[in-house]
C-alpha cells in the first residue's frame, strides 16, 4: 500500500515545486510588462480626451491631464464643422464594406476550402499575394475604374460620358467591397473545419448553398467578427483612396472632415482633438464588443495552414 500510494502523493509536490518562487516572480515580470506597456499606449489617447475637454485658450497653456474649466464645446465646434456629415457617411459606406465582406468574403473562403477545382490553390494564392501591392500603385487604376464605371454619373453603358462613381459613397466603397485577406483568413477557418458535416449533409441531399449558410455560417461566428472588424476599421481609418475619389463635402469621411482643421490656417487644436475622440468611439466600441470572438476567430484560423 504504501509503495503505491507514494507516487501519487509525491506528483502534487512536484506540480507544486513547478509553481515556485522562481515562476510567481515570472508572472510578477509579466505583470509589470504588460502594465508598463498598456501606460505608454494610453497616456497619448488621455491627453488627446483631455485636450478635448480643455477651452481652446488653454490649449497651449501648462500641460495638465485634467482641465481646470472643462468644456463641450469643442464637440459641439467639431460636429458643426461637417462631421457629423462625415459620420454619417463613413458609417454607410463602413456598413456596406462589412456585409459585402461577411457575404461575399467568407463565401470564397468557403468555396476555396471545400470546393477546391483544378487551378484552385494557384487562384487562392494569387489572389491572396495581390494584398501586398503598395496602395499608391493601385490609385490610378482604381480611380479609373470608379470614373469608367458603367451606367453611373451621367455614362454610357461602355463607362463614357460622365463621372462615374467620382465623389460618390459608391466610389468610396469601391476597393473595400471584398478583401483579400478576408478571402485568406475564411479559407483557413473553414480548412479547419470538419468536413464530415458537409459529407453528411450532401448524402441527405441537401445543396451547397445549405451547407454553408445552415452548417458552417453558424459555427463561424469568431471569423465573422475577425472579416467584420478587419471591414470596419479598412474604411473608418483610411485617409488616401477618400480623398482621391472625394472632391466636396458633401461626401468627404470622417478622416478628411479631422484633415480640414490643419488646413484651415487657424488650427484649433481642442475640436480637433474633439473630433478624434468622437470617431475613435465606434473603433472601440466594435472591437470591445467583439473582442472574445475576434481573438477566438484568429486563433482558430491559425490551426491549420
Amino acid at each position: 500500500m504504501s509503495t503505491t500510494s507514494t507516487p501519487a502523493r509525491t506528483a502534487p509536490r512536484a506540480a507544486a515545486a513547478g509553481r515556485g518562487p522562481g515562476r510567481r516572480g515570472a508572472g510578477v515580470t509579466n505583470v509589470v510588462l504588460l502594465a508598463t506597456a498598456t501606460v505608454l499606449v494610453l497616456i497619448p489617447f488621455l491627453w488627446v480626451v483631455s485636450l478635448a475637454f480643455t477651452p481652446t485658450e488653454d490649449a497651449f497653456g501648462a500641460p495638465q491631464l485634467i482641465p481646470e474649466d472643462p468644456t463641450l464645446g469643442n464637440f459641439g465646434t467639431a460636429w458643426d464643422a461637417n462631421l457629423g456629415q462625415a459620420l454619417w457617411n463613413t458609417s454607410v459606406v463602413t456598413v456596406v464594406a462589412v456585409l459585402t465582406n461577411v457575404v461575399f468574403a467568407t463565401a470564397a473562403g468557403y468555396a476555396f476550402a471545400m470546393l477546391p477545382f483544378r487551378g484552385s490553390t494557384a487562384l487562392f494564392y494569387g489572389l491572396v499575394s495581390t494584398a501586398a501591392i503598395p496602395v499608391s500603385v493601385t490609385l490610378i487604376p482604381l480611380f479609373l475604374m470608379a470614373k469608367q464605371f458603367p451606367l453611373a454619373g451621367g455614362n454610357d453603358l461602355l463607362g463614357h460620358g460622365g463621372s462615374g462613381l467620382l465623389d460618390s459613397l459608391g466610389g468610396v466603397v469601391l476597393p473595400y467591397v471584398i478583401g483579400p485577406m478576408n478571402i485568406f483568413l475564411a479559407r483557413q477557418y473553414f480548412s479547419a473545419a470538419n468536413s464530415d458535416l458537409a459529407e453528411a449533409a450532401r448524402i441527405d441531399g441537401a445543396g451547397e448553398v445549405r451547407i454553408f449558410t445552415r452548417i458552417y455560417l453558424p459555427l463561424a461566428k469568431p471569423l465573422l467578427a475577425v472579416v467584420s472588424i478587419f471591414a470596419f476599421t479598412g474604411v473608418w481609418d483610411d485617409f488616401l483612396w477618400p480623398l482621391v475619389v472625394t472632391s466636396s463635402a458633401e461626401t468627404q469621411t470622417v478622416q478628411l472632415a479631422l484633415a480640414r482643421f490643419l488646413t484651415s490656417g487657424n488650427v484649433q487644436y481642442g475640436p480637433l482633438m474633439a473630433g478624434a475622440v468622437l470617431i475613435t468611439l465606434p473603433v472601440l466600441a466594435v472591437f470591445l464588443f467583439n473582442q472574445r470572438a475576434f481573438v477566438s476567430g484568429l486563433t482558430d484560423g491559425s490551426v491549420k495552414g
